[in-house]
């Protein structure tokens, strides 16, 4: 007879919530890990405000619970943040690539029967980190894990969701669907899933229809909180205001911001696309002469939209103009266009690692640690994630 241990039960998370930005002025060069900028790890000084929770007061010992985290080598720092947050520690497991290239993945902690959540967005270069997710949920799944959760903070590919129209006729605003296109986002929804992951947690998906490519789980974590958080901190009356969706596809996610930041006047950026990266700013709907205006998009990739749509609102007599976003992708010639004086700031979070050489004086960075750590915890304990955007 071998009597059942059962091990005392964890006590409440307490966590303290504290403003929280990194301020990108260059002064300082940040320390490199492996090539890698190191980014400032949270503590009680950093910690963002948005959750108004605590902190864990003692670390806990993870031999008492069946949650694991695991990071890859996308972003580290992202995931050391989330551990401390939760206090926990990450998963030991080393990762290295072969002379050829190919990646080898080997977990030095068991994790059978556990909770496992694997940390890796599958940002620049997305083939790379793509690549490592897979093995990595393959690793877990091989050793036994009870559930995997592929974390995602910034989901690739996540732009190739559909079949991308053209116009026939200016006059009729006739369509056609371009042919023999990929629709990546479903493949790589596809590819995920047959790795063995039993659910998904993504932040800020370019469009909502990507949760449908997945055939399991998906939770959906808005970042906007973290960026209202720190808007509402500096003090802009709610009357100077102005939220600008920088094109027409991305109206209902500044509607929603603007709702929810004094319930602000809404404009538009008429934009025109003839290419891919190339934008072309047409008109403007709405008012900002005299306002402070607070761009808002999903991502930013080389800068040519939003900077183009900054140019226009100074045009129209707009005093100030702020770039948010919650991925900053930064493909070239991005920083030169982000950092020419079109922007009084570029508030942006880290679900993607910026790297040192495209730190700029106008660039502020926002954590979403606490953000992620307490999705995974309710994630954990069957709890509802919805309810922290409520």
């Amino acid at each position: 007879f071998c009597p059942t241990f059962a091990p005392p039960p964890l006590s409440p998370p307490c966590r303290i919530s504290l403003p929280f930005s990194v301020k990108c002025n260059g002064s300082e060069p940040l320390e490199t890990v492996n090539g890698r900028p190191s980014v400032p790890i949270l503590d009680e000084q950093s910690l963002p405000k948005f959750l108004h929770s605590r902190r864990l007061e003692n670390s806990v010992n993870r031999s008492n619970t069946r949650l694991k985290l695991f990071s890859g080598l996308a972003n580290p720092a992202l995931a050391k943040e989330v551990a401390w947050y939760m206090g926990l520690e990450l998963g030991k497991v080393k990762i290295k690539r072969f002379a050829d290239g190919e990646i080898y993945v080997q977990l030095e902690e068991s994790v059978r029967g556990c909770d496992v959540f694997i940390i890796q967005p599958t940002s620049p270069p997305a083939n790379e980190n793509l690549m490592e997710l897979l093995v990595m949920i393959d690793a877990c799944r091989r050793a036994s894990a009870k559930n995997i959760t592929a974390v995602i903070p910034y989901f690739g590919y996540a732009r190739a969701d559909r079949k991308a129209k053209t116009i026939l006729s200016e006059s009729t605003c006739l369509f056609q669907t371009q042919g023999r296109e990929s629709i990546a986002a479903k493949l790589v929804a596809n590819l995920i899933t047959k790795a063995g992951a039993d659910r998904v947690l993504a932040c800020d998906l370019h469009s909502g229809q990507s949760m449908g490519y997945f055939d399991i789980p998906v939770d959906h974590v808005y970042c906007q909180p973290v960026i209202l958080d720190y808007l509402a901190s500096k003090g802009i009356a709610s009357s100077d205001l102005v939220v600008v969706s920088p094109d027409v596809g991305g109206v209902a996610r500044a509607r929603a911001f603007a709702k929810k930041l004094s319930d602000a006047p809404l404009a538009i950026v008429d934009k025109r696309r003839h290419a891919h990266n190339v934008a072309e700013v047409m008109n403007l709907i709405g008012d900002v002469k005299g306002k402070v205006a607070v761009m808002l998009d999903d991502m930013i990739d080389t800068a040519g939209t939003i900077t183009k749509g900054a140019e226009l609102l100074h045009e129209e007599g707009a005093r100030e103009v702020y770039a948010c976003c919650t991925h900053a992708v930064f493909s070239p010639p991005a920083i030169e266009r982000l950092s020419s004086g079109c922007f009084q700031e570029v508030i942006i979070t880290n679900t993607v690692p910026v790297a040192e050489h495209n730190f700029f004086q106008q660039l502020t960075v926002l954590s979403t640690a606490n953000l992620l750590g307490e999705t995974i915890w309710r994630v954990h304990d069957d709890c509802s994630v919805s309810s922290i955007f409520q």
